[in-house]
């Protein structure tokens, strides 16, 4: 199969254009989740302290995530400030995300768990931001090996290669319907399917990340994103495993 093959400059456009469509498509679904559920506005009270962690938190991390996966271009991008503007990690954004609304939940002293909101719009995210990554082909760095499967795609150099993009979009909505779906089954206990999300899916980064060009080797055939994948879950399964302790069988 041949992908739309688009030239340097449009597919930049166009992978902003769904990147902004991503966040904004997000953004509504979160608000209108809490509107169905008669709480308080994303700009009032408590709330907007976590809203502003978490994108404060995901701009951050994306940035930064990004950098760990690409450490060779540090020395080119030192002297252009645009450089170091450009490039995006979900891995990142998600984590960075992760820990600003921890903190800003500490400074403005909300003890519930906010997390399980955030479910439904990281999927319609992720599927809208990697359609923008599809497009964009091989001026994007998502995509796979070149392979002999049927459904590999040609990004425009005459090489199938696995559409990874697809895969991810396949994975977060099998991954996250499901866990949608089982939430009555953990009402008493809040956050548990945010937790198994974010674990699920660093897992997944894991384990897909390995069928995609290595950037930069960290050793054992790691790229810097399954590195902090596999860090992250390292310090993050023990809090799933504490709470599935409580999860009624």
């Amino acid at each position: 199969m041949k992908a739309l093959v688009l030239a340097p400059q449009t597919a930049q456009w166009v992978h902003l254009l769904f990147e902004w469509l991503a966040l904004a498509g997000g953004f509504q679904l979160y608000r209108w989740q809490r509107r169905r559920a008669s709480q308080e506005g994303v700009l009032q009270g408590s709330s907007f302290s976590v809203v502003l962690g978490c994108i404060l938190g995901a701009a951050i991390g994306n940035k930064l995530v990004f950098w760990i996966e690409y450490p060779h271009l540090w020395q080119s991008a030192a002297a252009s400030l645009g450089a170091w503007a450009a490039g995006q990690s979900l891995v990142g954004g998600l984590l960075g995300g992760l820990l600003g609304v921890e903190l800003a939940k500490k400074l403005a002293r909300v003890r519930h768990s906010t997390g399980d909101g955030f479910i439904l719009p990281l999927i319609a995210g992720t599927v809208i931001g990697r359609i923008g990554c599809f497009l964009a082909g091989l001026n994007d760095g998502t995509y796979g090996l070149p392979t002999d499967l049927p459904w590999g795609v040609d990004f425009g150099d005459g090489v199938a290669r696995h559409p990874t993009q697809i895969y991810d979009m396949l994975f977060v909505l099998a991954w996250g319907g499901w866990l949608l779906r089982q939430r009555p089954r953990w009402a008493g206990q809040a956050g548990f399917a945010f937790k198994l999300y974010l674990a699920g899916y660093l897992a997944w980064r894991l384990l897909v990340d390995a069928i995609k060009p290595l950037p930069y080797d960290y050793g054992a055939g790691l790229s810097g994103i399954q590195l902090v994948c596999l860090l992250a879950l390292l310090c993050y399964t023990p809090l799933i495993v504490q709470q599935a302790r409580r999860v009624p069988a």
